[in-house]
Parts: structure tokens; sequence; C-alpha cells
């Protein structure tokens, strides 16, 4: 998250924005507006209709392989899912992928992050990101 901030101010972020639904009618059109005030520049958008939520990646392996090739092909730095995704999804996407990924919530804390001006603010954010990460964190090193 830190390296997400601290990138998009040398330069503006190449964000590819996904978003995965039961119906197919989600337009990203906020997701865009919230990634733009992030400081990301939208140059390609992702939408899969899904039946059911694939456990290990949400949208399913075949999926994210598609993304990869389009995260090449448009140079991205970061996806965007408009979805909540598990600490262990993430992880997966992020291998099969090969770049940065996020989920609407750390999009949000992110923009809060840089947004906030008081002491009291800049401490409930960063509270709000430690609460959100720490399950990220939690089992990262069970191989130890």
């Amino acid at each position: 998250m830190e390296k997400l901030r601290q990138t998009l101010r040398v330069r503006k972020e190449r964000a590819i924005l996904v978003a995965a639904v039961p119906d197919g009618g989600d337009d990203l059109a906020e997701l865009a507006a919230l990634a733009e005030s992030a400081g990301a520049v939208v140059v390609d958008r992702f939408q899969q209709r899904i039946r059911t939520i694939n456990p290990s990646t949400y949208i399913g392996k075949g999926k994210a392989e598609q993304l990869r090739a389009r995260v090449r092909q448009s140079k991205a730095d970061v996806v965007i899912f408009d979805n909540d995704l598990s600490p262990g999804q993430i992880r997966e996407l992020e291998k099969i992928i090969e770049i940065k990924v996020l989920d609407r919530s750390e999009l949000i804390l992110d923009i809060f992050s840089t947004r906030a001006k008081t002491r009291q603010a800049k401490l409930q954010v960063e509270l709000a990101q430690l609460e959100y990460t720490y399950p990220r964190l939690a089992r990262m090193w069970s191989h130890l």
C-alpha cells in the first residue's frame, strides 16, 4: 500500500479496473472515479460475469490469465477490483497477474490516508489500515 502511494507521487499509476458481478451490470464508473482521485490513470476495464465465486482467485484461473494478458498489453501497474477480496485471493491473483492487486476497500483507505490532514484523522486512517492489513499478515508467515 505504501509503495502504491509513493509511486503515485512520482508518476501516475496505470490501472486496470475489474468487476466480477452475477448479472454483468456494473459499469465501473464509481471505481474509476475512486482510482482517479487516488492518482491513477485508468487504461482498461475488465468485466466478468460470474455465477459462483472462485475461492482461490475470485474470477477463476482462466479469467485471471486473460487479465494478465491485458495487463501486459496495456502496460498496467496495478489491477483494482471493485469487489472485496480475501488475502489469499489477492496473493493468488498477484502470482498469476504479476503486478499489484488492490480491492475496493484498500483503494478507499489509500485515498483517506492521502487526504487526512489532522493528526487525529491520520491516526484513525492508520488504525483502519492496520485493522484491514492484520488478517492479511497473520497467515503470511505460516511457513516458518
